[in-house]
């Protein structure tokens, strides 16, 4: 059977009035391979370039912290500090460069950081509740002068975004970060106007949103968009449930967003909460598509699989599949999708331009990649 794909290269305009070319982003992942300053390296800006040339519509960074008690992992890139301009600079222009939309991921990874990761402070979060997971440490509780100030931190790192000639942001509100600690009932206990029921807790996440929309009102002289990420649910017990996430998502709207990003590990996959195999992606759209762009991910690597995607949501990222594959997207112009790699092939590894700690990471994980000879 031939899989048209015209679709597939059709342009799309969001409301800020930014075009993507056509409707293939990159998914924010992280690389782990920027240096002791916060700055990206060669091998990062040569694995970015590499697969911007590939045609996408757009490239979503790996997420930038907006504070220094933000980082969540070794290696990681910052938007923190004016001190990071030349590097914003270098990774916006070498994607525009290869001919993709630059996208700056921004985070705050909260409770999911440690001592180690943040020389020797202690993390921080929406209360003192640690993460359920291995080694978890218990972050403190911010306290209400820390909240403004982050919320201005993500509109600074907004403002150098613009000044360094990307084309949006993305706000990472998934992924258990501390956007969405906010949100949780879980990670939030709090009782006064950062907590509470479902409306106290997205208080932060729609300050946040405020913040970097002023921050493009006042210094963005194109289009620039501003895209949300978020994790529909949560396994933990309280934990963010389906409804509540629905709700937030109208507030979002409201509030004007140029896109939801969703993350889910299989883009047609149910709940991971409840018996409710219906696939969270398609929920989204189904309740705000109308209003926002969804952006929909999760496991797609075929040709049918974003094909069958686009069916549902009207742009997609990728994320493993350009990881083993930074040439995907040629591949499908040039009809040669049948040759698109399906695995990390040991044996290509220089034709991949994966970092080396992206790639230490990529092939020692188990049963994260397929790795093949």
């Amino acid at each position: 059977m031939t899989i048209t794909t015209q679709y597939i290269f059709e342009p799309f305009t969001f409301t800020s009035g930014l075009t993507v070319k056509n409707r293939i982003l990159m998914a924010p992942m992280t690389t782990s391979s920027s240096d002791a300053n916060g700055d990206v390296t060669d091998e990062e800006l040569l694995y970015y370039k590499r697969r911007a040339e590939s045609g996408l519509g757009a490239v979503i960074t790996a997420c930038a912290h907006v504070e220094p008690l933000g980082i969540g992992f070794p290696g990681p890139f910052g938007a923190d500090s004016d001190e990071r301009m030349d590097s914003l600079r270098r990774l916006a222009t070498t994607i525009q460069d290869g001919g993709a939309k630059a996208i700056l991921q921004l985070y705050h990874a909260g409770r999911m950081s440690n001592e180690k990761l943040l020389k020797g402070e202690q993390p921080v979060s929406a209360s003192a509740v640690p993460a359920l997971r291995p080694n978890a440490e218990t972050p403190r509780e911010m306290n209400h002068e820390e909240i403004e100030e982050m919320i201005k931190a993500f509109g600074e790192a907004t403002r150098r975004a613009i000044q360094a000639g990307f084309d949006g942001v993305e706000i990472h509100g998934a992924n258990t970060y501390l956007i969405q600690q906010f949100f949780s009932p879980h990670s939030n206990t709090r009782t006064d106007q950062w907590g509470g029921d479902v409306n106290g807790r997205m208080a932060l996440p729609l300050a946040v949103i405020e913040s970097i929309q002023e921050a493009v009102a006042e210094h963005a002289d194109k289009p620039f968009v501003v895209g949300y990420r978020i994790s529909p649910e949560e396994r933990e017990e309280p934990g963010i449930t389906m409804d509540d996430t629905l709700k937030f998502l109208t507030a979002i709207a409201d509030q004007g967003i140029d896109y939801v990003h969703v993350s889910v590990g299989r883009f047609f996959g149910g709940s991971i909460r409840e018996e409710d195999t219906r696939s969270r992606v398609e929920v989204i759209q189904q309740h705000i598509g109308n209003r926002v762009p969804v952006i929909g991910v999760g496991g797609l690597q075929t040709l049918s699989d974003v094909k069958e995607a686009l069916e549902v949501t009207p742009l997609v990222s990728l994320g493993h599949a350009l990881i083993m594959d930074p040439d995907w997207l040629s591949k499908v112009q040039k009809s040669r999708d049948q040759e698109i790699y399906q695995a990390i092939y040991l044996s290509k590894k220089e034709q991949l331009d994966i970092p080396e700690n992206l790639w230490n990471m990529v092939t020692n994980a188990p049963g994260w990649f397929r790795v093949e000879e």
